[in-house]
């Protein structure tokens, strides 16, 4: 969640037609990068193996655990790599090594929701983070602004949120309704502040990891909309 400033042209201050071309591309690459999750996911889920690596990643107590310690550390390398100025076929590779993380860490629950639950939940769901991004796209686009000072906020709750995570895991309890509704308003809190920073301070050439943070937060969203979503259909 970093700001971007100069010595690069940030798009605030970029002529109209680079801002709107930087806008553009990072629009496309998040279209993109949903499309490549989308097929991921249809191709793992009809996988003949995809049951037992599900039992693998819900296995045991601390399995989920470790998988969300994978998850992270592959997910701050390929936003180091798509943050990276070297190549942009680095950036690239960062952005793709994201979706093919979030795809895998999403396995388990989208199984669950297909196989085990209402087989309207997994497209509502979709339309309900759909609805959600656009709203809250509109609102920063139409307000133009500036929404950084939300940066310690989400700092403060990503850091909580994870605690109360891993104490879930590790003393067995169920997170509940709650949580997950207070995590769609973080989740929401993460998308206003990426375009508002895609707005103000992203620099023109970073289409790539602009699109990695828009694509985290929607499926982060994603996320707890459909957890919500399958308890409600219980």
């Amino acid at each position: 969640m970093e700001r971007y400033t100069n010595p690069y042209v940030v798009a605030a201050q970029a002529p109209a037609t680079d801002r709107a071309t930087f806008i553009r591309k990072t629009y496309l690459h998040l279209a993109g990068a949903i499309l490549a999750f989308i097929a991921l996911e249809s191709y793992f889920l009809n996988a003949a193996w995809a049951p037992g690596l599900v039992q693998t990643m819900l296995g045991g107590q601390f399995s989920w655990l470790i998988v969300l310690g994978a998850f992270m550390g592959v997910s701050w390398l390929a936003d180091k790599w798509a943050r990276s100025d070297a190549s942009v076929g680095k950036q690239y590779l960062g952005l793709g090594l994201f979706v093919v993380a979030e795809a895998i860490i999403f396995l388990p629950l989208l199984f669950i929701a297909a196989y085990y639950s209402s087989p309207d939940v997994i497209p509502m769901a979709g339309i309900i983070t759909g609805l959600l991004f656009a709203g809250l796209t509109a609102t920063a686009f139409f307000t133009r602004k500036d929404f950084s000072f939300l940066r310690g906020i989400l700092t403060v709750g990503g850091f909580v949120a994870m605690g109360v995570i891993v104490c879930s895991i590790l003393f067995g309890f169920n997170l509940g309704l709650f949580f997950s509704g207070a995590m769609v308003l973080f989740a929401g809190g993460s998308i206003l502040y990426t375009t508002s920073n895609i707005i103000h301070h992203y620099r023109t050439d970073q289409p790539v990891a602009a699109a990695l943070s828009l694509f985290s937060g929607a499926m982060l969203l994603l996320w707890y909309v459909l957890r919500i979503l399958m308890a409600a259909r219980r």
